[in-house]
Formats: structure tokens, C-alpha cells, sequence
């Protein structure tokens, strides 16, 4: 009778065992409802924000258009104002567009964390009911052994009970392997969204920056006002007078090179040392590049045609550095007019630093890589500007055989 009743009660007590140890490790219940409210709500937000983003996009699309479009008119005082006022309208929606980015990634870093911190309450919660689980299982071996004891006909059944303990706590730790996995999944993407925080952060400095160069535009403008009253006729004056001060340079840039090579190979001829190699130091601190080669968005690009260089960042006055050595082919002190340093470099390269507002060389001499050559100017209205600049920088080119190339081709 023991027997019997013994081996009934081990088979009830190990079916309860199994049922309820199968029932907490395959369906995981979480310890607690995750918030699903406050999660629905952020990403009701971030559709909001990709609703926003591609307003703005369809807008600054717009205005890009719609520049284009201007900028193939003539040119005219009011034309020009137009484009101006239409470019400062595109800026402020590729801000508001970065921002709203900027937000939406922000709302994707909380919705991450919450799901992160809901699988750190399952993980723990599955934990708690696993370890009650083994409890039981553990009771329920002391229990065999009890009935073996008793019965003296359960040695076989105790086995099986300890294999299945063993597949059980195997499939308990798999189950607690694939949440944690899962854990450093979403934390894998929340670093990934605070990485793309960070780039989205720099791009909004980047605009802030272009907002700067668009308030120099809008410097511009006002001086475009105020040299022009207001009449077509003065702004086509400006014009004239622009295009010729730009040309002039241009002409003469292209004349003395020749004249420098020619220069060169007579030195190569006597058998004196060459300046070599294509590799150029930046010729300032700053490597920020306010206007680009062939900007599109070069605000003079319908007075005087592409930009053939590059303007990069330099607060008036800063040392300008010869990017490599050279031979001073132009040491240009034009008064208020644009003033310029021409470097050539070896039979294939030259350099120009424009809008200088001193000048440390003398025509026909050497320089060496490094050396400061003069100091940067920039500012509307001060010596070496000229007429066409719109806020302290240098303007730096590079021609290959007297033919502007990109600058950041050569840099390093």
C-alpha cells in the first residue's frame, strides 16, 4: 500500500512540477505590464516629426528651385535681392529640418530606453520565477528520495527526474540567454542613436554656421542698398566694376605664372634645385571651407561665374602660411582693391591667397612650406578686400598647369 500510494504521489508531484515549470520558462510572463501608453504616445511623437522633416524638405526644395530658377535671369538689383531673401527663407527651413531630426532621434533614444528597461524587469522577474522553480524541483528530489526510501522501487524514476531537472535548467538558461541578448541588442541601437545624436548635432552646427555665411549674404544685401539707392542703374555700375576688378586678377594671375615657369626652367636648365611635390599644408589654423570649389551657392557666382577656389574660415588678421615651398610670382597691394599673394610650387602647381590685408613678401623671392607669407583680411571695406567680400576669410586657390583646381584634392 505504501508502495503504491508512494509512487502515485511521485508521479502527481512530478506532473505538477513539469506543468508549472513549463508554464514560467516558455511563456515568460513579464513581472509587470510594460507602459504601452506612454510608449505609443513617443512614437505618435516621432511620426509627428518625420511629418515635419518632410514638410520642411518639400520647402528648401522649393526655394532651391526657385533660386535656380532666378539665377538664370538677368541680373538685376532687385533679381539679386530676390535670390538673397530666398536664400535666407532655404536656410531657416534646413534648420528647422536638422532640429526636427534632431528631436525625432531624441524620442527614438527614450522609446529605446524604455524597452531596454522593460526587458531588464522580464529578465528580472523571469529570474524570480525560475528561482521558485528550482525550489520546487529541489523539494520534489528531497520528496523522491523520501518515497525511494519508503518504497525501495523508485530508483529508476528518481534518474529521470534528475535528467529532467537538467533539461529543465537548460532551457531556463536559454530562455535567460535570449533575453539577455536581446537587452544588449537595444542597447546596441541606443548607442547607435546617441551616435546619430551626435552627428545630427554636428550638422546642426554646421547650419548654424551656414546661417552665419547667409547673415553675410544679408550683409550684402544691405550694401548692395546702400551703394545702389536703390537704382538699377548703380547696381549695373557695381556690377561692371566687379566683373572688371575680378577679370583683371584672373588676367594677370594667368600671365605671371607663365612668366614664373619660364623662370623655372631656366633654373632647371643651370642646374640649380627644383621645388617639388603636389602635397599642400593648410594655409591657415582653421580648415573649415565656408565656400566650397564651384559652390553653387557662391552668392557672386551670377557676377563673375564659378568660384575657383575655396574661402576658408579666418578671423581678420590671421598669419597666412605658404602651403608649400614656392616661388613669390605675385605679391599684389591693391589700396582697398582686392589684394593677393601667387605662390608656384613646382612645374605643375601654384597657389593663390586672396583678400590679403598685409603682405610679408617681395616679388621674385623664395618661400619655404610653413613660412607666413602675409596676414588674411576679408572684411567689407577694409584694405585688401576688395569689392566682391562678404565677411573675413581667405580665398584660396590651386591651379595645375594654370587651371583652377579643387583645393581639397591637395590639402592635407
Amino acid at each position: 500500500m505504501k508502495k503504491f500510494f508512494g509512487q502515485k504521489f511521485y508521479i502527481i508531484l512530478t506532473g505538477i512540477i513539469l506543468i508549472t515549470s513549463l508554464f514560467f520558462v516558455f511563456k515568460l510572463v513579464p513581472a509587470q505590464a510594460s507602459n504601452q501608453q506612454e510608449l505609443d504616445e513617443i512614437q505618435q511623437q516621432i511620426k509627428d516629426q518625420e511629418a515635419k522633416i518632410e514638410e520642411l524638405k518639400q520647402k528648401e526644395t522649393y526655394y532651391q528651385e526657385t533660386i535656380a530658377t532666378k539665377r538664370k535671369e538677368v541680373i538685376s538689383l532687385q533679381g539679386q535681392l530676390s535670390i538673397l531673401e530666398d536664400s535666407h527663407q532655404q536656410i531657416l527651413a534646413s534648420i528647422g529640418q536638422t532640429e526636427a531630426e534632431i528631436k525625432k532621434t531624441e524620442l527614438e533614444i527614450v522609446n529605446t530606453k524604455l524597452k531596454i528597461a522593460e526587458k531588464e524587469q522580464e529578465i528580472s522577474a523571469d529570474k524570480d520565477k525560475i528561482g521558485e522553480v528550482l525550489k520546487t524541483m529541489y523539494w520534489a528530489d528531497q520528496q523522491s528520495l523520501f518515497e525511494i526510501i519508503l518504497t525501495n522501487n523508485s530508483l529508476s524514476d528518481f534518474f529521470n527526474q534528475i535528467k529532467f531537472s537538467e533539461d529543465l535548467q537548460s532551457s531556463i538558461q536559454n530562455s535567460l540567454d535570449k533575453l539577455t541578448t536581446a537587452k544588449q541588442g537595444l542597447q546596441i541601437e541606443n548607442d547607435a542613436l546617441n551616435t546619430k545624436k551626435e552627428d545630427l548635432t554636428s550638422l546642426q552646427t554646421a547650419l548654424e554656421d551656414k546661417e552665419n555665411k547667409l547673415s553675410e549674404e544679408e550683409g550684402i544685401k544691405s550694401r548692395l542698398v546702400t551703394q545702389t539707392k536703390g537704382a538699377e542703374a548703380n547696381f549695373q555700375s557695381l556690377l561692371s566694376k566687379v566683373r572688371k576688378e575680378w577679370q583683371t586678377a584672373s588676367n594677370e594671375i594667368a600671365s605671371l605664372e607663365n612668366l614664373a615657369r619660364e623662370k623655372m626652367r631656366a633654373q632647371k636648365e643651370s642646374g640649380q634645385t627644383l621645388l617639388t611635390g603636389n602635397d599642400l599644408s593648410w594655409p591657415v589654423p582653421s580648415q573649415y571651407v565656408t565656400c566650397e570649389f564651384h559652390d553653387p551657392e557662391y552668392p557672386y557666382r551670377t557676377w563673375i561665374g564659378e568660384h575657383p577656389a575655396i574661402d576658408v574660415r579666418a578671423a581678420q588678421g590671421t598669419p597666412i602660411k605658404a602651403a608649400a615651398p614656392g616661388y613669390v610670382a605675385r605679391a599684389k597691394d591693391n589700396g582697398m582693391g582686392y589684394s593677393y599673394i601667387m605662390l608656384v610650387h613646382n612645374d605643375e602647381l601654384s597657389t593663390v591667397y586672396g583678400h590679403v590685408s598685409q603682405i610679408y613678401v617681395t616679388q621674385d623671392s623664395y618661400v619655404t612650406r610653413g613660412q607666413v607669407i602675409g596676414l588674411s583680411g576679408g572684411m567689407p571695406g577694409t584694405k585688401g578686400a576688395g569689392s566682391f567680400s562678404s565677411a573675413p576669410h581667405l580665398h584660396f586657390e590651386v591651379r595645375s598647369n594654370g587651371i583652377p583646381v579643387n583645393p581639397l584634392n591637395y590639402l592635407q
